[in-house]
C-alpha cells in the first residue's frame, strides 16, 4: 500500500488548476478559474476550479471534489491509481507501507506479471510491423479487415510468429524470469519443452481500466490448423476473464461522455465500430457476460445497448444476458443487426451517420425485444405464451427500482394482452420480500438496531430530512469552529412545582452546539455519506479543535469529496453568472450563523420527533391492547410535549 507520507506529499504538491488544466481549458474568473464541463455538453461555462481551496465543482453534473476526485471521475482511476498518476506527474517517489514478507512477495509477483505482459505486447507489436512474417501475414490480415494503420497502432495489435518458441527465447534473453513468463500463460512449458501459446496468431492485447496489459486474445489465421480459432490468456493473478472487458481502456472516456455503452461480442467488432466513430463500445471477449463485467461498465454509465448478430443463437444470447444487467440496476436496450450481418461487417459497409442512425432507431427496450422474440416462438400456443409471460415477469423482478417495475408491468400487460393484476401477482411471487428499512431514533429503552436505507442524491430536494442533514454538514464545514450567540429557552420548575420558562443567551462554538443538541436525541443520520462526514467532522473538532479543509478533502470515497466541494463552492455559483453585474448581491451567512444553526437543528429535531410519534402510533394501532400499549401512549405524550417545546423554541428563532 502507498504510505500516508506519500499521499500527504502528493496532496501538498499537486495543484488542482494545473492538473485539470491538462484536460479542460480554463479561464481566470476572479480568484477562481472556470471552463466548460468535461462531463456534459454545454455552451455556457459551469465548471469552476478554486486554486485557493484546491477544489473543483461542476454545477452542470453536480460532481466535485479535490484533484484526486477529478482524476477518478474523468480518467476513471481507482484511488491508488490517481495517487500514483499525480506522484509520477510531480516526480514524487512512492513510499510503500511496511508489508509482511508474504504480502511483498505477492505484490512483487503481480507486478512482475504485468511487466512481462507489457514486454510481450511491445514485442508482438514490433513483430507485426518489422518482422517479415508478421508483415506478410498479420499486417496483411488486419488491413484486409479494413483497419487503418492508425487504428492498428492505437489498439496495439500484434503478431505471434509460427516458430514454437520464438517469443520464449526472446523474453528470457531480455532478462525476464521464466517463472513469470509461464505464469502469464504466454508460454506453455511441460516435459517436452516450452511452446509459445499465441504462435501463428494475430494478437489483441487486453487492458485494464487504467491501461495496464492484463492478458491477450489471439486469432489463428490458418484454416487447416486443428486448434481453437480464438484463444485467450489463461487465468492468472492479473487476468481474470470474468472481470475484464476488451476495449474498456480505449473507450472509457467516450462511454462516460455519451452516457451509454455499446456491448458487442468480438475484438474486431470493437475495433471496427471504434474506427467508424462509435467509440463508446466494449466486448465481453466472446464469453458469457458476468456481473463483474457489468459493474465495470456501471462505473462509467448506467445505460447499456447490447449489439448482437441477427441469427437466432445471437438473439437468445442477448436475452440471457439481460437479466444480469437488470440485476445491477442498469438500463438496457438490445439492437440486432440484419440477418447475415454482425457489428464488424455492418460498420465496415456503412458510414458513421448511418451506423448512429441505425443504433438509435433499432435499439429496443428489453421488454419490447424479449416480447417480440418469445411471442414468435410461442406461435399462438396458449401454454407457450403463458411460459413467455412468466419469463418476462422474471426479468422484471430483477429490476431493483419499484417504479420501473410498475412501468414495465403495464407495458408487458398491453403487449401480451394480460391483465395488470395478474402480472402484479406473478411479480409478487417472484420477488423476495424485503422489510422496509426504518430510521433509528434511540430512546431510553433498548431498541433493536435497524437498517438505514441509502437514498439517492436526487431525493435531497424532496426529502426535508436529507436536506437538513446536508445543511448540518454544511454548517460544520464552514462555521464549525466559529463562536456564536444562541438564544436558549430554559424550562425549569419553581418552589411550588410550576413550570417556568426563561430566555438565556449563551456563547459557544458552533460544533459544540450542534453536537450537544443532536446528542440529546441520539440522532443517527439517514444518508450514509452524511453520517460518515458528521462523525469525521465532530471527531476532528473534538480532537484537534479546528478543521483543515485540505485534510477533510482527502477522501478515498469520491462521493464524500464531491459533497464537501459542493458545499464549499455552493456560495460561489453566482460568480459563473455575474450576479453582481446585475445588481444581485448575496448575503453572507456568517452574519446570521447563530440563527441559522438554531433554526436548522430545531427543525431537524422536530422532524425526527414527528417520525417517532407516527411510528409509535402505528405500532400501537397494529398491536393488541396490552399494558405495553399504554406505555406506548405515555411515550407518545412525552414526545408530543417535546415537539411542542421545540416548536416554541423554533418560533422564537424565526
Amino acid at each position: 500500500m502507498i504510505s500516508r507520507t506519500t499521499i500527504d506529499q502528493v496532496y501538498e504538491t499537486a495543484r488542482v488548476e494545473e492538473v485539470i488544466g491538462d484536460f479542460v481549458t480554463l479561464k481566470k474568473s476572479g480568484s477562481n478559474f472556470k471552463g466548460l464541463s468535461p462531463f456534459s455538453q454545454e455552451r455556457t461555462p459551469s465548471f469552476m476550479v478554486s486554486p485557493v481551496k484546491q477544489i473543483w465543482k461542476d454545477f452542470s453534473s453536480g460532481k466535485g471534489g479535490n484533484v484526486v476526485a477529478f482524476l477518478m471521475e474523468h480518467e476513471h482511476f481507482s484511488y491508488p491509481e490517481a495517487i500514483r498518476f499525480l506522484a509520477k506527474r510531480y516526480n514524487i517517489e512512492i513510499e510503500e507501507t511496511e508489508q509482511s514478507q508474504e504480502e511483498k512477495e505477492k505484490a512483487n509477483a503481480k507486478e512482475s506479471l504485468y511487466l512481462v505482459n507489457q514486454y510481450a505486447q511491445e514485442f508482438f507489436e514490433k513483430d507485426l510491423w518489422e518482422f517479415s512474417e508478421g508483415m506478410a501475414i498479420g499486417l496483411s490480415y488486419f488491413r484486409e479487415r479494413g483497419f487503418t494503420d492508425e487504428t492498428i497502432r492505437f489498439f496495439g495489435l500484434g503478431y505471434g510468429a509460427e516458430k514454437k518458441d520464438h517469443f520464449y527465447q526472446k523474453v528470457l534473453k531480455a532478462g525476464y524470469s521464466e517463472e513469470y513468463v509461464v505464469g502469464t500463460g504466454l508460454v506453455i512449458k511441460n516435459d517436452r519443452g516450452a511452446v509459445d501459446r499465441f504462435r501463428g496468431r494475430v494478437i489483441f492485447p487486453i487492458r485494464s481500466m487504467a491501461g495496464r496489459v492484463q492478458g491477450f486474445g489471439g486469432r489463428i489465421l490458418s484454416n487447416t490448423a486443428k486448434t481453437a480459432k480464438y484463444l485467450n490468456s489463461p487465468e492468472s493473478e492479473v487476468y481474470h476473464k470474468s472481470q475484464v472487458l476488451y476495449g474498456i481502456y480505449e473507450s472509457k472516456k467516450a462511454i462516460a461522455k455519451e452516457d451509454v455503452c455499446f456491448l458487442v461480442e468480438g475484438y474486431t467488432d470493437v475495433i471496427q465500430l471504434f474506427q467508424s466513430g462509435i467509440e463508446n463500445v466494449v466486448s465481453s471477449s466472446g464469453t458469457a457476460l458476468t456481473p463483474e463485467q457489468i459493474r465495470l461498465i456501471r462505473r462509467l454509465t448506467s445505460n447499456i445497448v447490447v449489439l448482437f448478430d441477427g441469427d437466432a443463437a445471437g438473439l437468445r444470447a442477448a436475452i440471457r444476458g439481460v437479466d444480469l444487467i437488470l440485476e445491477q440496476g442498469m438500463n438496457v436496450k438490445i439492437c440486432s443487426f440484419p440477418e447475415g450481418e454482425d457489428p464488424d461487417s455492418f460498420a465496415k459497409s456503412h458510414t458513421e451517420e448511418e451506423i448512429k442512425s441505425y443504433l438509435k432507431t433499432e435499439a429496443k427496450d428489453f421488454i419490447e425485444f424479449k416480447t417480440d422474440i418469445l411471442l414468435k416462438e410461442a406461435d399462438q400456443d396458449p401454454v407457450k405464451k403463458a411460459a413467455t409471460v412468466r419469463e418476462i415477469v422474471q426479468s422484471i423482478s430483477k429490476i431493483p427500482d419499484a417504479i420501473q417495475q410498475e412501468i414495465y408491468i403495464k407495458q408487458c400487460a398491453e403487449a401480451m394482452e394480460v391483465s395488470e393484476p395478474v402480472l402484479f401477482n406473478a411479480l409478487a411471487q417472484e420477488q423476495n420480500k424485503k422489510q422496509k428499512p426504518v430510521r433509528k431514533i434511540a430512546t431510553t429503552t433498548d431498541e433493536k438496531q435497524t437498517l438505514i436505507q441509502k437514498m439517492p442524491q436526487q431525493e435531497l430536494a424532496s426529502n426535508p430530512l436529507l436536506h437538513l442533514e446536508r445543511q448540518i454538514i454544511s454548517i460544520l464545514i464552514q462555521y464549525g469552529n466559529h463562536e456564536a450567540s444562541f438564544d436558549e429557552l430554559i424550562v425549569s420548575s419553581d418552589e411550588e412545582g410550576n413550570l417556568v420558562e426563561e430566555s438565556k443567551t449563551i456563547q459557544t462554538k458552533v460544533y459544540e452546539k450542534v453536537f450537544l443538541d443532536l446528542q440529546q436525541d441520539e440522532v443517527e443520520f439517514i444518508q450514509p455519506e452524511f453520517r460518515s462526514l458528521y462523525d469525521q467532522l465532530i471527531q476532528t473538532y473534538q480532537l484537534e479543535g479546528e478543521l483543515k479543509i485540505d485534510k477533510v478533502l482527502q477522501q478515498e470515497d469520491p462521493n464524500l469529496g464531491g459533497i464537501i466541494s459542493d458545499i464549499i463552492l455552493a456560495d460561489e455559483v453566482h460568480q459563473l453568472h455575474g450576479w453582481e453585474k446585475k445588481n444581485i448581491f448575496v448575503k453572507e451567512r456568517e452574519s446570521v450563523v447563530g440563527q441559522l444553526v438554531s433554526e436548522t437543528i430545531l427543525t431537524f429535531r422536530r422532524y425526527l420527533i414527528d417520525e417517532k410519534i407516527q411510528s409509535l402510533l402505528q405500532e400501537s394501532k397494529e398491536g393488541e391492547q396490552t399494558e405495553e400499549s399504554f406505555e406506548f401512549l405515555e411515550d407518545v405524550m412525552q414526545y408530543q410535549g417535546l415537539k411542542k417545546l421545540l416548536s416554541k423554541k423554533l418560533n422564537r428563532v424565526l
